[in-house]
């Protein structure tokens, strides 16, 4: 299961890149052989401090090289139906025809509770769901942002801003960062015509992701400290959804440091993030929580842990999380990684009883999302590989078809 595609996927970041099997090897530190006998596929698989060391010289994040949980359908097509429409419903036809007017049902509100909605189902990894709302979705807000007064059409433009935002969220799970970019795009161009000034930071914060995802960590991190700036400068903070924006922002530009190799600079940013975000419950509540940024004592508190465990500081990572209780607004996808990221710390520290323990409650608590999860796959390999198993190592294995 973990790994069946790491040469292709290794080959493809290293050439995106541009480094030779032997830069790439001086910068990982790991053999040029090692990275050959991967990349023909002569060796399937590599312990995780190898992948490690290979996503850091690659530039990129782990589950980048390993792949998230992906937002295919049960039918493992790719490009199914459902992407299909996604893809046409981004990009409809050139010069086709003008968007028809709302029906009689339709209201504005009724779109945005729905675009809210699919939020939801995408922080819990119901992609299936997503993708098929979308299209209706982004059609009737084409329609509401081209119909009505001033006002409706403006909030209209929003609504459009946001489904695209969420649509290129969607495209980046997939694989697809460059259809990704497009979406957010044009995401953009919505909510420089909409009522909304928080709009367009939020979605400059989901296209510097799609940039880490791309390797461009540079514009990832310019990106985001420019949008930060220009919220402050605005006076955009002085709210709890502006507040919200401007760290989901700061925890971003942390992210591109680090995964630049600038551990220290980030991990100050996260700091300030954290500060920051004890004001948030101290401010008015600015309304539906799903159609803001992500930010919390809670999950700043997850970055920074997914950050320590990443770039080689497991003991942190362990420290950070210990005693963590995530408060009730921190999505299902966010209480996920950060199981995750302990698991991998302790197993990194040699702790696999402490792994173990980790995972299984991984596997209470997200089943399915574990079980395709080449990340979690590759933690229970490389435990499986010592000579001495903790209890509870074997029915994850089992699980996971690792014992096979």
């Amino acid at each position: 299961m973990a790994n069946d595609d790491l040469g292709r996927t290794l080959r493809r970041l290293r050439r995106l890149a541009s480094l030779t099997q032997e830069e790439l090897a001086s910068r990982s530190g790991i053999s040029v052989d090692v990275i050959r006998q991967l990349e023909q596929r002569r060796k399937h698989s590599a312990r995780l401090p190898t992948l490690h060391a290979l996503a850091n010289g690659l530039g990129v994040e782990l589950t980048t090289l390993l792949g998230d949980p992906p937002a295919v359908s049960s039918s493992g097509e790719n490009d199914g139906p459902q992407f299909v429409a996604v893809r046409r419903a981004i990009m409809p036809a050139l010069w086709g025809p003008e968007p028809p007017p709302p029906g009689p049902d339709f209201t504005l509100d009724g779109l945005r509770g729905q675009i809210a909605d699919s939020w939801t189902q995408y922080h819990a990894a119901e992609f299936d769901a997503v993708m098929k709302a979308l299209p209706d979705l982004i059609s009737d807000a084409r329609s509401a942002a081209a119909s009505g007064s001033e006002d409706e059409r403006g909030a209209g433009y929003a609504a459009l801003g946001k489904v695209l935002q969420l649509a290129g969220h969607v495209a980046v799970r997939m694989g697809k960062t460059d259809l990704a970019l497009i979406s957010l795009e044009r995401a953009m161009d919505a909510a420089g015509q909409s009522s909304d000034p928080l709009l367009l930071p939020m979605i400059v914060n989901s296209t510097a992701w799609t940039y880490q995802r791309q390797g461009r960590l540079a514009d990832a991190l310019g990106i985001a400290l420019r949008a930060a700036g220009n919220m402050a400068d605005l006076g955009l903070t002085g709210t709890a959804d502006g507040l919200k924006v401007w760290g989901g922002l700061t925890m971003s530009a942390a992210t591109s440091a680090a995964r630049s190799g600038d551990y220290e600079r980030a991990a100050a940013m996260m700091e300030t993030a954290e500060k920051e975000a004890a004001r948030v419950s101290k401010m008015p509540d600015g309304g539906d929580n799903r159609m803001v940024s992500v930010f919390s004592p809670s999950s700043v508190r997850v970055e920074r842990v997914r950050l320590a465990v990443q770039y080689g500081h497991p003991r942190d990572a362990l420290a950070l999380a210990k005693g963590m209780r995530l408060s009730k607004d921190t999505p299902p996808s966010w209480r996920t990684w950060l199981l995750l990221d302990v698991a991998r710390a302790h197993a990194d520290i040699g702790d696999a009883a402490g792994a173990v323990k980790t995972l299984e409650s991984l596997r209470r608590v997200a089943p399915a999302w574990m079980q395709h999860h080449t990340l979690a796959v590759a933690i229970v390999r490389d435990l499986w590989a010592l000579p001495h198993h903790p209890p509870g190592l074997g029915a994850l294995a089992d699980f996971l078809g690792v014992s096979d």
